[in-house]
Order: structure tokens, then C-alpha cells, then sequence
């Protein structure tokens, strides 16, 4: 019996999505928080904001989530952070 090996590695599949340009700074950004809705994952969110604010003067603007972790968000949820915010943090619980 020949024992054969697979190279686990492969080409990422292509999106057709072209990734955001970075931000040059976060100095007085507005901040979108999404959760997954799962536990402590909202505290996760909001300790991690807590910092972009202090030191970058950032603030918060949207702080939504999804009830249930394996439904995906609702679309005027997606629409209404994409219109209202700069960057978006998001987190998974547990």
C-alpha cells in the first residue's frame, strides 16, 4: 500500500471583492460594533471601543448585532452601517 501525501495549500478563490483602501488615521472616526449575538461578545465589543475612543477620539455611532449567530444580519442593518459609519468592529462570543 503507497501512502499518498496532499498539499494542503492551495490559490484563494476569488471574491470579486476588492478589500477597502486602509484608513490613513482613526482620529475622530465614527464607530460601527456588530455582534454575532453570541455570549460576551458585545462586552468584547465595547471594552475594544472604549480604547478607540480614549485614543483616537473616536465614537461609537452604531451598536447592533444579530439575535441569533446563524442567521445572517439583516440587510438594512448591513445598509445602515455601511451609510453611518467609518469602521466597523465586529466580534464572536463564547
Amino acid at each position: 500500500m503507497a501512502l499518498e501525501l496532499f498539499d494542503p495549500t492551495g490559490e484563494p478563490t476569488p471574491t470579486g471583492y476588492i478589500a477597502a483602501p486602509r484608513l490613513a488615521s482613526l482620529d475622530g472616526l465614527r464607530i460601527g460594533l456588530f455582534s454575532n449575538g453570541k455570549v460576551n461578545a458585545d462586552k468584547l465589543l465595547r471594552y475594544t471601543a472604549e480604547i478607540f475612543e480614549r485614543q483616537a477620539d473616536c465614537q461609537v455611532v452604531i451598536d447592533s448585532g444579530k439575535r441569533n449567530a446563524s442567521r445572517i444580519a439583516e440587510p438594512q442593518v448591513l445598509e445602515r452601517i455601511a451609510n453611518d459609519v467609518d469602521f466597523l468592529i465586529t466580534a464572536v462570543g463564547d
